[in-house]
């Protein structure tokens, strides 16, 4: 128990010392700028799959917090509905180039975190950015839609293929599972390279797997407080749906510095014990 204590110690230490809240800030910012080309390439997408404009819209109200896609209803309307090839290239382009750039803060954030200087090159900086943002979507994609819509390919498969009420209940348990072990499969590559230090993968493990599942459990207790109790709209109007956004990239941004900042005692612990 003294152990634990002294590891939360350190942990907020360092959380003080590096003014995380203004780094999660600084993340949400570059998310935010992220997430509108990052609609038009996943919506310029849809109109080849002859998709439905409602139940697309659906679908983004059940994966996205709270009142955020009734502020876009239009244009996603309007994009789902005719084809435009331009869109797709732009959007691609634009998606990877905007949350490159909401990564490479990250990569920022993480040098100061472990106290080290940037001496990469721009270039290699951006590429590692791009790789680090495509699976970070990956993960994203992975992470909520398991838990979201688990439920309905579980049911399909019951109704399918009958299956025992033991194997239900243990796929209920993997989609869980599988969605935190891709999330941190991906946080461990992310907190691996970010920093501008060479780290060994099991130094990162725990500060991974506790940011994966701080991330499930705390984007679904804020999807759960939008939807019940915080009425953004009222008080903020079409606003309210980017509010709730901001807020939810804020905290995406603070989860991930906390995981950079286990891993920065980790190691330094580590560290010390070799000496």
């Amino acid at each position: 128990m003294k152990k634990v204590i002294s590891y939360s110690k350190e942990i907020l230490d360092e959380f003080q010392k590096d003014n995380v809240p203004i780094l999660g800030a600084a993340q949400a910012y570059y998310y935010l700028l992220a997430i509108v080309p990052m609609l038009i390439l996943l919506l310029s997408i849809l109109p080849y799959l002859n998709i439905d404009p409602e139940t697309a819209i659906d679908f983004l109200q059940n994966v996205a917090p709270g009142g955020t896609v009734e502020t876009y209803r239009e244009n996603i309307v309007n994009l789902v509905a005719q084809p435009k090839g331009g869109l797709l290239t732009i959007g691609i382009i634009g998606t990877l180039w905007s949350a490159s750039s909401g990564v490479n803060a990250f990569i920022q954030s993480s040098n100061m975190a472990y106290n080290v200087e940037e001496t990469r090159s721009f270039i290699k900086i951006r590429l590692l950015s791009i790789l680090l943002t495509l699976g970070m979507i990956i993960a994203i994609v992975v992470a909520l839609t398991l838990p979201i819509f688990g439920d309905v390919l579980i049911n399909f498969l019951q109704a399918f293929l009958g299956l025992p009420e033991a194997t239900v209940i243990l796929f209920q348990v993997l989609r869980w599972v599988i969605s935190i072990v891709v999330m941190s499969v991906v946080l461990m590559a992310l907190y691996h390279v970010a920093p501008n230090k060479t780290l060994p993968f099991k130094e990162i493990l725990p500060g991974a797997i506790i940011t994966a599942v701080l991330w499930q459990l705390i984007s679904l207790a804020f999807s759960f407080y939008v939807s019940n109790f915080g009425n953004y709209s009222a008080t903020y109007g079409s606003l309210g749906g980017v509010i709730i956004l901001m807020l939810w990239f804020f905290i995406t941004g603070i989860i991930l510095m906390i995981g950079a900042e286990i891993n920065v005692v980790h190691h330094r612990r580590k560290k010390a014990n070799v000496k």
